[in-house]
């Protein structure tokens, strides 16, 4: 087959003149590149279709034979009939144009362009909606293009153009604008009323359904427009995220009750069975509401409100060991609280005699308090606070007075008191007046409790507000008792006050205070420690903790705060809650002794790192607890197991009763 571009014979092709260089050609830039001009000839055997030049007959007429050639005669002859626009694709023939047809990319691009309203003219000459395949092969696509266009094409569709199956029609239709490229197809579809696009015509509907779109139409095209009341997508899925978040909160809340319920009913039980009488293996009493030394402080303490725990760790059990043998008997608590408790009634009595001798009567016995001289008995010191000791029998009242305590009232107190002893109990006491402005009160038997009554006031402690004048103005008696001892007095009844609200409801507290009170007894640099900022330390390293701490680790939190520096001369110190001024709770002690403090819980510090916390509380070491037999038994049946299965190798591995097997 000739080509229409191609001479089926050669031609010979020569200039009509010979090319000669110009002798004197124009002057070039030297820095700016020029091509050299060419001297070849044109081939005289050379295919224009192709662009192709042949040496001779024979090679031109093989090129003319040669597929390429041929390719590009169909390519000239049938012109775009075998070009998909759609793609951008040119075929070789009918054939390869009916597989780029029936090929996943085509095939993607129909699926493109079939949601438009309109398909381009593209589309509908290689296969759109309803229309046929080329006239070569109808067959070869027309199949798989109905399969993939079916569902789309045959769907019934009502006036304003959507499927008949929607809730609502859209509205604002004629707001939509199609967007069209240089050569006519759509690219995507406008809503001019509300400024977005879309790619699709269900997209489209979607858009002109929602309530975006329709408060639009309200806004700038009809006023009147009645909105549905039916929420949004988006509005239901937050009404859902809100109804999940107010379950899990209910069924968390229900979670917390149930767990507190059953840790009530845990603490009845124990509770239950630390009264049983009788118990051969209670633990000694600790400084909880049933300790009859802290039953004897008023006001009563408040319940704790952390529950008990289970002291299971090795420093835990060390610290209780050594707390239960630095606690008193319960004979020398039972005499301590008898003392104190005939004392407290017998100054009862007293306050009683002497109001109805200042001319005060009451036909029901009972004396107005207003007018009474004495207020009322508090406890102070180690009683006040639950933190006796063994063999320490002298413990400290409070007596209040409505009038700054002179030495007459003291000697008066010294010779009632006496009077109204027998009267309370049986018991006998010896009643004695010292020379610091107390009274002794002291058991005959055995133990030997003494009660030292001391008088104070709360007018001795001025009160700043006071004008200076007013001050002066008032002047105090001639027989006043010493007014440092009575600041003293109420210095320790503000502690034990703060005590009882702070201290005693953290449960590891007192027992805690108690094991470090020991250590300053044994240990010389921690005898310059002040009791009172031994408390402190304590109750404010144990409350500051993010979680309960049993005994052992509360020693080892005190020991951190104490190693830290807390107590040097340049570290934050303690400061005393009961004082109005700002007053360093660690003022007696020198700077040496603070350093002395410091070095000696760190080496503490150190010795509880490493197991050896016997050390720090003066104790020898606790055997370990008894192994449970659970996995040893379970051990000797899977050896069992495993000779029966296989008695060769296993049989050297035979060991003595009641023992393990050797390798």
């Amino acid at each position: 087959m000739a080509s229409p571009t191609c001479s089926p014979t050669p031609q010979m092709q020569l200039p009509a003149e010979p090319i000669s260089p110009d002798p004197s050609p124009p002057p070039q830039d030297p820095h700016v590149w020029q091509p050299r001009a060419s001297t070849r000839l044109r081939p005289v055997f050379f295919c224009d279709l192709c662009g192709v030049g042949c040496a001779g007959a024979q090679t031109y007429r093989e090129h003319l034979d040669g597929q390429r050639h041929r390719k590009k005669e169909v390519l000239a002859t049938l012109g775009d009939q075998l070009t998909c626009d759609l793609c951008h694709v040119a075929c070789t023939g009918p054939r390869a144009l009916a597989a780029h047809i029936r090929g996943a990319r085509h095939q993607r691009a129909l699926r493109r362009y079939s949601d438009l309203e309109e398909p381009p003219a593209e589309l509908r000459s290689l296969g759109g909606r309803g229309q046929q395949g080329p006239p070569d092969s109808p067959a070869d696509h027309g199949p798989s293009r109905q399969t993939a266009e079916g569902p789309r094409v045959q769907a019934p569709r009502n006036e304003a153009g959507e499927a008949s199956g929607s809730d609502s029609a859209p509205l604002g239709l004629e707001f939509v604008e199609e967007v069209r490229d240089g050569r006519g197809r759509v690219l995507r579809l406008r809503c001019s009323l509300c400024a977005c696009s879309f790619n699709d015509r269900h997209a489209r509907d979607l858009h002109l359904r929602g309530r975006r779109h329709r408060l639009q139409y309200r806004e700038k095209v009809d006023p009147e427009l009645p909105l549905s009341g039916a929420p949004s997508a988006r509005t239901c899925r937050r009404l859902d995220e809100q109804l999940r978040r107010q379950r899990r909160q209910k069924r968390r809340r229900l979670e917390a009750l149930r767990h507190l319920h059953s840790q009530a009913r845990i603490q009845d039980v124990l509770r239950s069975r630390e009264q049983e009488p009788g118990d051969p293996g209670r633990a000694p009493p600790s400084t909880s509401s049933e300790d009859p030394a802290a039953a004897c402080s008023w006001p009563p303490r408040p319940p704790p409100q952390q529950p008990p725990r289970r002291w299971e760790s090795r420093e835990d059990r060390h610290a209780l060991s050594r707390h239960a043998a630095i606690y008193p008997a319960e004979a020398e608590l039972r005499a301590v609280q008898s003392a104190v408790e005939h004392t407290e009634r017998a100054l009862r009595r007293v306050s009683d005699q002497l109001a109805l001798d200042s001319g005060c009567d009451s036909s029901d016995g009972d004396v107005a308090a207003s007018l009474r001289v004495l207020k009322g008995v508090m406890r102070v010191g180690t009683l006040a606070k639950g933190l006796l000791r063994p063999g320490a029998q002298q413990v400290q009242l409070l007596l209040l007075c409505s009038q700054k305590p002179t030495r007459s009232l003291l000697r008066t107190v010294a010779e009632l008191l006496p009077q109204e002893l027998p009267a309370v109990t049986e018991a006998e006491y010896r009643v004695s007046q010292d020379a610091e402005a107390a009274i002794t009160v002291a058991s005959c038997e055995e133990p030997h409790v003494q009660v030292t009554v001391s008088l104070t006031s709360p007018l001795m402690r001025e009160d700043p507000s006071t004008p200076p004048g007013s001050r002066a103005a008032c002047s105090d008696p001639e027989d006043i008792l010493n007014p440092d001892k009575c600041l003293q007095d109420l210095k320790a009844l503000r502690q034990a006050k703060w005590f009882q609200a702070r201290a005693s409801g953290l449960q590891p507290c007192v027992v805690v205070i108690r094991l470090f009170k020991d250590l300053c007894l044994r240990t010389a640099p921690w005898a310059p420690l002040p009791a009172w900022a031994l408390e402190l330390l304590v109750e404010k390293a144990l409350s500051s903790a993010a979680r309960p701490l049993g005994p052992g680790d509360a020693i080892r939190r005190v020991l951190e705060c104490v190693a830290a520096g807390t107590l040097l001369p340049d570290g934050p110190g303690l400061q005393d809650p009961c004082e109005r001024e700002l007053t360093d709770a660690l003022g007696p002690m020198t700077a040496q002794e603070r350093e002395e403090l410091t070095a000696s819980a760190q080496h503490a510090l150190r010795l509880v790192a490493f197991r050896q916390i016997h050390r720090v509380l003066g104790m020898e070491p606790l055997q370990p607890p008894r192994s449970r037999l659970g996995a040893r038994m379970r051990k000797r049946l899977r050896e069992a197991g495993t000779q029966a299965s296989d008695p060769g190798p296993v049989a050297s591995k035979q060991a003595r009763p009641g023992g393990e097997g050797e390798p």
